[in-house]
């Protein structure tokens, strides 16, 4: 059928069906309406969802069902639906609307490492999507399911709910809104909650897993492995598909892992940077009611790797930013000067001999400059030219897959080997499919001088191999998000790091490497480390709130490496500051017995929300209760937060903290303070002096401007014992007036 004929039928139906709007483009918005009443049935808000829908379809029933999606009626109420950009403004004014926004996408952010942590050898915590046989996922020894637990098995495309078992107890997939944006027919592989990416099964067994005596990646790191909490529980919520993770199925994800019972929420997964409001932005929206109801949220602070690219930045959850651990996959590059250098690699394949080595721009090819060649894109390289030869290449950005994609274009030119200068993303190893490495600036330029300055350059590359022992260790990972919180400027973000960089975990067989355990790198690896030992956590303490197991993480952290020098950062090898890895790098060992805690309530958070500038009217919509904004904060540096951040400090600013005493009972602690560059810092009172258990004690940080200086500066707060130390990062920045001078 012809486009005018469409379009004149289309406009027909419309006038036909009396409702003009459903002519103009409709995309799918999630209408969001703050908390549930305790006595709301489900039933009743399905109904009240409909007759909003009714009303903006002029009294239809038929397109209000229609256009309607999900229903959010358990954790919080709200609902999905299509709508025109008129409807969705004429919804948004509706009695009891917090926020209309669209069905955005959200990105991935895509065992040694606990040993590395310092953790020798049950709590539910949610995951997207599993590869269920794994013997990560063994429930052998497990005891029964626990009463009480309200989530059930889904049968799906090559997954029968009798799959699941007293390891994995939930599994659910939520598509419609994936398939309400993705309408150019993209085939979905497995519509049920098993894993077809891999990036499910890797996060939930680094979580979670159980032991396994002989992980390892094509003999690569061969050895013992498990998660960090091996017999906590787990249920799958699936919502992210090939191209993503839409909003509305996030939502109904949470909605469901609320009514289920879980305990602990982990997302390897969030918005692009610059985040938006917290109530437009689904996780920021179900976190809020999910800490509300005492349930831990874990999420990855991103990958982006800039300065104010943190994302995640509620402070209701626990951000995670990624570093090394002390195990790389290196293959060596040996020069025909005799010349040995490090690369990093997970490519099992090596050159028995030498051969030349040239530099990509050299076999440029057909319409390509030789700069374009020089990056190794597709069709970029002449063959002739390329044959036998190694090919140093260069890359750009961070994309794991274009540096696989780089090694196929130079194989199918008939080069034997690669070399790939990357200074962005140092340290991420790459399973290539020729003799492959990547190497950072410093040692790209050692090889280009080399070729430069030699008539007949040679070079070797062999096979990958596990270093143990590498320093420094941990470095916060070059792709790593990084802060200050482009929201809420007085929270820190990310809140701690773990690590995230060549992390080997299980695998799904069913993508395309067909392997059963892989390496991968994110933050999206930093995130479940943290939700294990959040688990643990939570085990130990059941009764602690998130905000008291959040305090216990990141008031515990280290702040140096294994060889007690500062946390650097890749690539540049600067030291990092708590815009990097927040309050340092986890401490698993220290965790359960943290001395002093900072604790929040939800009534914390509310009074959080009346400082950022939300009124009482905004707030009764989210909470559903009898909040007022009486009682709120100052700033938002009135909420009780494990670190201190003052994004303006003009002369002086005080900021006051309650700490609780969960260590003995009677138990002294002294200030001791690392002042930021050109501020003064004074502790009142200096001494905390504990007669029982669970007491709460009040205290004063006075900041002063003492010399002018430039950005951001860092110091801590350390409240120290005998036997134990409870640190807070300080982040100043010191406000200038126009004339450069401090106001």
């Amino acid at each position: 059928m012809g486009v005018l004929k469409k379009t004149l039928l289309l406009l027909f139906l419309c006038v036909f069906l009396g409702d003009i709007s459903l002519c103009f483009s409709s995309k799918l918005y999630v209408v969001y309406m703050g908390s549930k009443d305790s006595d709301e049935h489900p039933d009743e808000i399905l109904r009240q969802n409909h007759q909003m829908l009714t009303a903006i379809h002029k009294g239809s029933i038929e397109q209000a069902k229609t256009s309607h999606v999900y229903s959010y009626r358990h954790g919080f109420k709200g609902f999905a639906a299509k709508l025109t950009e008129a409807q969705a403004s004429e919804i948004s004014k509706m009695p009891g609307v917090v926020s209309v926004f669209p069905n955005t996408k959200r990105s991935l952010h895509t065992t040694h490492s606990w040993d590395f942590m310092g953790l020798s050898d049950d709590e539910t915590m949610e995951i997207p999507g599993i590869w269920p046989e794994s013997p990560s996922f063994s429930d052998t020894n497990m005891p029964p399911v626990p009463a009480g637990w309200k989530g059930q098995c889904q049968s799906g495309e090559a997954f029968n709910a009798s799959i699941c078992n007293r390891k994995i107890i939930g599994a659910r997939y939520y598509m419609s809104g994936y398939e309400a944006e993705e309408e150019n027919g993209k085939t979905m592989f497995y519509k049920s909650a098993r894993d077809s990416s891999g990036h499910g099964s890797h996060t939930a067994s680094t979580a979670a897993g159980r032991y396994v005596a002989n992980m390892n990646y094509k003999g690569l790191a061969n050895g013992g492995a498990r998660g960090g909490a091996p017999m906590a529980r787990i249920a799958v919520y699936k919502t992210c598909w090939s191209s993503g993770c839409y909003d509305v199925d996030l939502l109904a994800a949470f909605d469901d892992a609320i009514r289920d019972g879980v305990h602990v929420i982990s997302l390897s997964l969030g918005p692009d940077a610059p985040q938006g409001d917290y109530f437009n932005d689904a996780i920021s929206v179900g976190s809020y009611h999910a800490v509300s109801r005492g349930i831990l949220v874990v999420a990855s602070v991103g990958n982006e790797g800039s300065t104010g690219s943190a994302t995640n930045l509620a402070p209701w959850m626990i951000t995670v930013a990624a570093s090394s651990t002390d195990r790389d996959f290196t293959s060596d590059i040996l020069l025909g000067n005799g010349v040995r250098l490090k690369g990093e690699s997970l490519s099992l394949s090596q050159m028995n001999t030498s051969t030349r080595i040239i530099p990509a721009s050299e076999a440029y090819a057909g319409y390509f400059t030789p700069y374009q060649s020089s990056y190794c894109l597709d069709s970029s390289l002449n063959r002739t030219k390329a044959k036998g030869k190694v090919l140093v290449c260069l890359h750009a950005g961070s994309s794991s897959e274009s540096k696989m994609e780089k090694s196929i274009i130079v194989k199918e030119a008939g080069g034997v080997g690669m070399i790939l200068i990357d200074d962005a993303d140092k340290g991420v190893a790459i399973p290539f499919v020729i003799p492959a490495a990547t190497v950072g600036k410093k040692i790209g330029n050692k090889i280009l001088a080399y070729i430069n300055n030699t008539r007949l350059p040679m070079a070797r590359i062999l096979s990958a191999r596990t270093v143990l022992g590498a320093q420094p260790a941990p470095r916060v990972a070059a792709f790593s998000s990084r802060g200050p919180n482009s929201v809420t400027p007085e929270i820190l973000k990310p809140d701690i790091a773990a690590p995230g960089l060549n992390i080997l975990a299980a695998w799904s067989p069913a993508a395309s490497t067909k392997l059963n355990f892989n390496v991968l790198s994110g933050t999206s690896m930093a995130c479940p480390h943290i939700t294990g030992v959040v688990a643990l956590l939570k085990a130990v303490h059941p009764s602690w709130s998130p905000s008291a197991i959040k305090s216990a993480i990141m008031t515990t952290a280290k702040l140096s490496d294994k060889h007690h020098k500062p946390i650097i950062v890749d690539p540049e090898g600067k030291r990092a500051t708590p815009f990097d890895f927040g309050s340092g790098f986890v401490n698993p060992t220290n965790v359960l017995d943290p001395g002093l805690i900072y604790d929040a309530q939800p009534a914390d958070y509310r009074a959080f929300l009346c400082s950022i500038g939300y009124d009482e009217k905004s707030l009764h919509l989210i909470t559903r209760d009898n909040s007022t904004c009486d009682q709120t904060f100052a700033s938002p540096n009135g909420l009780n937060y494990p670190s201190i951040t003052i994004p303006n400090l003009r002369s002086t600013y005080s900021v006051t903290r309650t700490v609780t005493n969960v260590g003995k009972a009677r138990s002294i602690y002294k200030a001791v303070v690392y002042a930021p560059t050109g501020v003064n810092v004074t502790v009142v009172p200096r001494r905390l002096a504990f007669t029982r258990y669970y007491q709460k004690m009040n205290f004063t940080v006075n900041f002063k401007v003492a010399a002018p200086t430039q950005g951001y500066v860092f110091g801590s707060l350390t409240w120290r014992n005998k036997r134990t130390s409870v640190t807070s990062p300080l982040v100043v920045r010191v406000a200038h007036s126009n004339m450069g001078m401090m106001v």
